[in-house]
């Protein structure tokens, strides 16, 4: 059988942790490869210093974090909602530019599963995206269109979680 080419549509979904940090292997592996790869966090604050953004940085990655932060903290959610907009406005930008051979959206499935934006409308950039393009997505409650859609789906599925059993927080360089 003939192997085709082309740029896949990657989703990361599921409760259980890793799929930003499976995400960010790709965007690695791929700028170990000379690709052109960009990030682009939905509802992490706009400006945050995650390990993850500072390493990106050094190395020269394209990041951007554009949101107000965890969403059941937000005191605006229509202003959460407008930065995920914002947001997806420049993912398109990007898109259409064809200037990257990867782009991963982060938490992207929260605004979709929201309904802040449309599934349709993502759907449709994506059939027209660069052929060779991947597109990896994270977050939980993927839609079931995006599901449907998707080259390469990967459910994360918690088996055990120091928090809930052991009330250990949120870990540096492992979690942020």
């Amino acid at each position: 059988m003939a192997k085709k080419k082309k740029g896949l549509v990657v989703v990361n979904t599921g409760n259980g942790k890793g799929k930003t940090t499976a995400a960010l292997g790709v965007v690695f592996r791929a700028w170990g490869r000379g690709m052109r790869v960009r990030v682009f966090q939905f509802l992490k604050h706009t400006g945050s210093r995650f390990g993850e953004s500072r390493a990106a940085e050094k190395l020269g990655i394209p990041w951007s974090a554009l949101g107000d932060g965890f969403t059941w903290l937000s005191k605006d959610l229509e202003r959460t909602a407008a930065l995920a907009r914002e947001q997806w406005e420049h993912v398109q930008a990007a898109i259409r530019d064809d200037e990257h051979d990867v782009i991963v959206l982060d938490e992207f499935t929260y605004p979709l599963h929201y309904g802040w934006i449309p599934v349709e409308d993502v759907l449709a950039v994506l059939r027209d995206k660069p052929h060779m393009l991947h597109v990896v997505i994270t977050g939980r409650n993927a839609p079931e269109a995006l599901v449907e859609f998707a080259d390469l789906v990967t459910e994360m599925r918690e088996v055990k979680h120091p928090y809930k059993e052991q009330g250990i927080g949120a870990q540096p360089g492992l979690e942020f």
